[in-house]
C-alpha cells in the first residue's frame, strides 16, 4: 500500500507537524507530507518543513478579495500535489464550506480539550478555569462548525490541584504529539469509518 499523502496547514510553531514528521521518519506512520501551507509568513512550521525538504508555502490571505478565494487557492495547492488527507496542525482559520466540499471527510484537526467540552481558543485555560478534573485532546474530522466534527480519537490528561493553565497545556501537548500520528496511522491503514456522527475504528 502506498503511503498516505498528507497536506498540512499550520499557522504557528508547528510542534504537531514535527511530531508527524518524526513518526514518518521513525517508521511509525506510513505517510508522506506532500506540502505544508501557512497563512502566516513567520510561521516556524514552514521552516521545519523546509529543513526536511518538504515544499512549504506562505499564501497571504490579504492578497485575495474574499475568504473563499483564499481557501480555493489553498485547496488548489493541495490538489496539485494529490493530497489524500488534509491535516490541520495549529491552523488558526475556520475553513469555508467551499473548501470543505473539496475535502469531505478528508480533513482532520487536533484540539487541546475533550470535545465537545471547551471548543475554540485557549481550550486548556478554559478547562483549567472551569475546574475540571480531567482534560485532554481530541482528533476529529473537520466540518463547518468550530471543533464540531466527528471525533476519531481522544487522550485523557488529569488536571492536578497544583496545575496552572500553562502546565496543563504542556501535558496536553505531550499527548497531542503521541495521539495525532497514531490516529493518522489508523487512517493510513484504512481502519477508520464514519457512520453518521460516530467514527468506528476497525
Amino acid at each position: 500500500m502506498n503511503p498516505l499523502r498528507l497536506g498540512v496547514l499550520a499557522s504557528g510553531r508547528g510542534s504537531n507537524l514535527q511530531a508527524i514528521m518524526d513518526a514518518i521518519q521513525n517508521g511509525e506512520l506510513d505517510a508522506s507530507i506532500q506540502v505544508v501551507v501557512s497563512d502566516r509568513a513567520d510561521a516556524f512550521a514552514l521552516e521545519r518543513a523546509r529543513q526536511q525538504g518538504i515544499p512549504a508555502f506562505y499564501i497571504d490571505p490579504k492578497s485575495f478579495p474574499t475568504k473563499i478565494d483564499y481557501d480555493l487557492a489553498v485547496a488548489a495547492a493541495l490538489e496539485e500535489r494529490d493530497v489524500e488527507l488534509v491535516v490541520l496542525a495549529g491552523y488558526m482559520r475556520l475553513v469555508s464550506s467551499e473548501f470543505l466540499a473539496r475535502f469531505h471527510l478528508k480533513m482532520v484537526n487536533i484540539h487541546p480539550a475533550l470535545l465537545p467540552a471547551f471548543p475554540g481558543l485557549e481550550a486548556q485555560r478554559q478547562a483549567w478555569e472551569y475546574g475540571v478534573k480531567f482534560s485532554g485532546c481530541t482528533v476529529h474530522f473537520v466540518d463547518e462548525g468550530m471543533d464540531t466534527g466527528p471525533v476519531i480519537a481522544q487522550a485523557v490528561v488529569p488536571v492536578y490541584d497544583t496545575d496552572t493553565a500553562e502546565t496543563l497545556a504542556e501535558r496536553i501537548l505531550e499527548q497531542e504529539h503521541r495521539l495525532y500520528p497514531a490516529t493518522l496511522q489508523l487512517i493510513a491503514e484504512g481502519r477508520v469509518e464514519v457512520v453518521g456522527r460516530r467514527v468506528m475504528v476497525r
